[in-house]
């Protein structure tokens, strides 16, 4: 049962990023996105810790202290901030820093985060919810600065102006989709 409830979750998850990608032109995307969460290591992960209100990912966290779905699931999928990680050639603590995501990628983390919120709270769902999500988790998230000034300024301008007036301008100025 919880197999199939867990399906049903990043099945209807994967349909509103789908949607939101397609209404902004990134078809392939849309189509190809999150497909490894339909993998043995990412899926029976996500049943073993299956709620139903919340990320199984944060479960397994409490249980054994990491994730071993995400840990995957970040290497596999360019629209985590995590897969554009590097290591650096210049002197930082740890050697590791952000690299500037692409804009289509960061598009896609929109539409994912968007899904996300829609998923979890329902119809209690509102244009700000994506925005408070994003501020609750990445305060000191190793993020390229590009990369979050293009996300915070696409995510505040989803919660202003909703989503219609954002997915013309991603469509527009961001993907230069002239349709």
């Amino acid at each position: 049962m919880k197999a199939w409830k867990h399906f049903k979750t990043i099945t209807r998850h994967k349909i509103q990023v789908m949607k939101g990608c397609f209404r902004v032109g990134l078809y392939k995307q849309g189509l190809l996105h999150d497909l490894s969460k339909y993998g043995p290591s990412e899926f029976w992960v996500g049943v073993k810790y299956y709620q139903g209100d919340r990320s199984p990912n944060n479960a397994e966290r409490e249980d054994i202290g990491y994730s071993s779905a995400w840990l995957h699931h970040k290497g596999r999928n360019k629209h985590h901030y995590e897969y554009w990680i590097d290591y650096s050639t210049k002197e930082i603590a740890g050697g590791m820093t952000p690299v500037p995501m692409p804009d289509k990628y960061i598009v896609e983390m929109l539409m994912d985060r968007i899904a996300a919120c829609k998923i979890y709270n329902g119809s209690a769902y509102t244009q700000k919810d994506p925005l408070a999500y994003y501020q609750r988790g990445t305060e000191k998230a190793p993020i390229h600065p590009k990369t979050k000034e293009l996300l915070e300024r696409l995510l505040c301008m989803l919660a202003n102006e909703g989503e219609n007036k954002t997915f013309a301008y991603i469509r527009r100025e961001i993907l230069n989709n002239k349709k």
